[in-house]
């Protein structure tokens, strides 16, 4: 039975391709890559549902007439799929993700931060003003290849721009495989610009520093003010956080939006693929160095020092992936370092606590 959805979605039916109405679960998202984890029997059993916020006392979930807050107890992020366990709901099944935004989580002890999952298109929120920043931009593509979702460039506030065709430029220029628009957040501008990537059952998120205008867009995308603004600093276009945690918003248009607050620290941790993909130019390079193991130093034969020599590679371009692999590599040793300490303490725990058997008498 297909379930009236529209009082989730202001505004009408969510419909799909050729005009036929999405059952509730395809208005949240799901789709062949999560029904082929799942048998018929078990559809029943534990209904399929998606988590929209994470909060401290629990996961708030929806699925086919189920929309509930239920007990924390799995380490899930907004945006995951889970087998709902109705006696308990706290072992829940996750499915398995088909894309994840992580970070190091800030602090020293080498977390990892999940941001979201299952993210069709990840917009990358910037501004045309000094919060402009081609190495930020960076980071948060090499996020997105290593998810493998596809990412959209967005440059805001181009009516307080003297010249918006610089931070286009420069924007393009970073990588060829990331989409550039450019627009004025306020008014119906966004929902023209996006809906190639805003349809019926698609998930898509904003990520950005704070004052990008990430809320500004999520409203103009759901023609309402339900998500607060704040206006930015003048003196250094800085932003306030109005975002206070991540959070899934069904559109009249039937997608999910994510809208995250804004991100002073973006430490990559396990993005080796992203990195390679973001510069997939070096890389290329360097597999013609006349060594293999070239560190682009003092090596005869490199080919990657040879292009910066001819000016075929930007130096500081170069000098950026140095950075991000060497981050990566530290974050990621890092992480597995803790994970090692972790075993060990726990496999000492579980000796000191075994019952010792009585010697016979």
């Amino acid at each position: 039975m297909v379930r009236d959805f529209s009082g989730f979605l202001p505004g009408g039916k969510a419909t799909g391709p050729g005009g036929r109405e999405l059952t509730a679960l395809e208005a949240l998202g799901w789709n062949p890559f999560f029904a082929q984890q799942i048998d018929a029997d078990a559809l029943v059993e534990t209904p399929p549902v998606r988590v929209l916020a994470v909060h401290r006392s629990g996961l708030q979930v929806a699925g086919d007439g189920i929309d509930e807050r239920i007990p924390a107890g799995i380490e899930a992020t907004v945006g995951d799929w889970l087998l709902l366990d109705r006696e308990q709901p706290g072992a829940s099944r996750l499915l398995t993700r088909k894309s994840l935004i992580k970070r190091r989580a800030p602090g020293r002890d080498h977390k990892v931060q999940l941001i979201a999952a299952n993210i069709d298109t990840l917009f990358i929120v910037t501004s045309c003003n000094q919060d402009f920043n081609p190495a930020r931009l960076e980071r948060y593509l090499a996020l997105a290849f290593e998810a493998e979702t596809e990412p959209v460039i967005v440059l805001t506030k181009t009516d307080l721009a003297d010249d918006p065709s610089f931070y286009i430029d420069a924007a393009r220029a970073i990588s060829d495989r990331a989409e550039v628009i450019a627009l004025d957040a306020r008014g119906a501008e966004p929902a023209q610009a996006l809906s190639g990537w805003c349809l019926p059952g698609r998930t898509v998120a904003f990520l950005g520093s704070s004052g990008v205008g990430k809320s500004t867009l999520a409203n103009a995308l759901a023609g309402n003010d339900s998500i607060a603004t704040q206006p930015i600093r003048e003196d250094d276009a800085k932003g306030r956080h109005t975002t206070t945690r991540r959070e899934l918003h069904r559109n009249p248009g039937g997608f999910l939006l994510l809208d995250t607050p804004g991100m002073r620290e973006l430490q990559l941790t396990d993005t080796g693929a992203g990195i390679a993909a973001l510069f997939d130019d070096i890389e290329t390079l360097a597999t013609t160095c006349r060594f293999r193991d070239c560190r682009h130093e003092t090596e005869p034969g490199c080919a990657v020092r040879r292009a910066m020599a001819e000016d075929r590679l930007d130096p500081a371009r170069f000098a950026r992936w140095r950075k991000l692999q060497a981050e990566d590599e530290y974050n990621s040793a890092s992480l597995v370092q803790r994970r090692e300490k972790d075993r060990a303490f726990g496999k000492m725990v579980r000796d000191v606590t075994k019952p010792k058997s009585r010697p016979k008498t």
